[in-house]
């Protein structure tokens, strides 16, 4: 049996600050989304990706895979923000054994409320902590760290792109008729 390569001290701190900014960044703008809209962080995610489509929807494959979720936590959340009247499920024409998560316009109202003061809370608790230079280095080696684990098939390897700017980010959302 080979010998482990253990961390060592540049990897560990690399990797422990990984893990440690990730969880304290969510949870801090976690709390903040439930302090200013009553949405969960998770809740926010799902309606601002149901938002980035010009349908306003999103097939479970698809959303699943956006999120890199399995489509099984996906249909709990769904089922979870259906009965606030977020989402609705709607079958696919084409298709009836597939269904599609659309955004009603209670969810896009809601989240064009929640959308400014979310996007303060990211920026309060790590864009405007960064310089530029810092901004551009950490978006390159998350660059690498996609473009590795999609590559290699883990689960995901079809999500969209995360370098582009998400409408949700760019300006408010505007709830759309139904």
């Amino acid at each position: 049996m080979t010998e482990p390569r253990w961390l060592d001290d540049i990897e560990t701190r690399a990797w422990l600050g990984f893990v440690f900014t990730r969880d304290l960044i969510a949870a801090a703008v976690g709390r903040d989304s439930l302090r200013a809209s009553n949405l969960t962080y998770v809740e926010y995610t799902v309606l601002a990706r149901l938002a980035d489509t010009p349908e306003l929807r999103r097939s479970f494959a698809e959303l699943a895979s956006v999120l890199e979720w399995s489509q099984s936590r996906l249909s709990h959340q769904i089922t979870r923000m259906e009965k606030r009247g977020l989402v609705a499920r709607e079958s696919i024409p084409d298709d009836a054994r597939r269904t599609a998560a659309v955004l009603t316009p209670k969810g896009a109202e809601v989240l064009a409320t929640a959308a400014p003061a979310h996007v303060d809370s990211v920026r309060r608790h790590m864009i405007d902590v960064l310089d530029r230079d810092q901004l551009a280095a950490l978006s390159d080696i998350y660059d690498t760290l996609l473009t590795h684990h999609r590559a290699a098939g883990d689960d995901g390897a079809d999500c969209i792109d995360h370098r582009g700017s998400p409408a949700h980010a760019r300006r408010r959302p505007t709830p759309q008729p139904s």
